[in-house]
């Protein structure tokens, strides 16, 4: 795909995140600089929709905020990346929400469109799933084994995406002492967006993350992607360390 699609490693995606960071520790006004310099450095509507998403956030003043919010939903629109779309519901919301403090007949209208957003995943795929066990074509991922991330909890999803940026994570942060691997997979059934990253950091499903209860069907095998270093590696095992017992299962 030729377009700009959501990388944690991003420098738009790290500006944001690190001015959350910085909200968290009361820093606001220096937060509010690094993603307002974030906003005009970026140059696709990707990285212009999520940065005038958070500088809404950011903003106590509604007719700023709704100014923000229109930029987003601007940039969101624009964008060529169809997961970009799954924001909508949030934006909409947010919208409604700022129109309703502005007294304006608008509110009604963007809390018809939240609630017409569909929850349903609109995307085709490929998908991917990554792990270290050793699989071939035909065979079935299933819910029911322990997660990569918490010792001791049994999942009851199996999840994948169709972000390999993201697959290779999983990979990565795999358990077993196999070698990484990413496995091409095509779902069995019915499927919903991972509630463990949709509308948290970032509106929407921007990592493209599901889970099912039905199997996974592997169908193929990617050889050539990029592999975390081992100091990302390191660096997201400490960050889910930090959020045991938060995994919505």
């Amino acid at each position: 795909m030729s377009y700009t699609r959501f990388n944690p490693k991003n420098l738009t995606v790290g500006a944001c995140v690190l001015a959350m960071r910085l909200t968290a520790q009361g820093e606001v006004k220096k937060a509010h600089k690094v993603v307002e310099e974030a906003f005009q450095k970026a140059n696709n509507p990707l990285e212009k929709f999520i940065t005038a998403y958070q500088l809404a956030e950011q903003t106590q003043n509604s007719l700023m905020k709704k100014e923000w919010l229109e930029k987003a939903l601007f940039y969101v629109e624009k964008s060529e990346d169809q997961n970009s779309k799954t924001a909508l519901k949030a934006i909409y919301a947010q919208l409604a929400d700022v129109y309703k403090q502005l007294d304006d007949e608008l509110a009604r209208y963007n809390q018809e469109r939240a609630a017409n957003q569909s929850s349903i995943p609109d995307d085709p795929g490929p998908f991917y799933h990554g792990t270290r066990a050793s699989l071939t074509s035909g065979d079935l991922l299933v819910a029911g084994k322990n997660s990569n991330y918490e010792a001791d909890l049994k999942m009851n999803h199996i999840y994948f995406t169709s972000n390999l940026e993201g697959a290779s994570l999983a990979a990565s942060l795999a358990k077993g002492e196999g070698e990484e691997r990413i496995y091409i997979v095509e779902p069995t059934g019915i499927f919903e967006h991972d509630p463990n990253v949709t509308d948290k950091k970032f509106p929407g499903n921007l990592t493209c993350s599901y889970r099912s209860t039905f199997p996974l069907k592997v169908i193929g095998e990617v050889t050539a992607y990029a592999k975390q270093s081992e100091a990302d590696r390191k660096q997201w095992q400490s960050n889910m360390a930090k959020h045991q017992g938060e995994i919505m299962n």
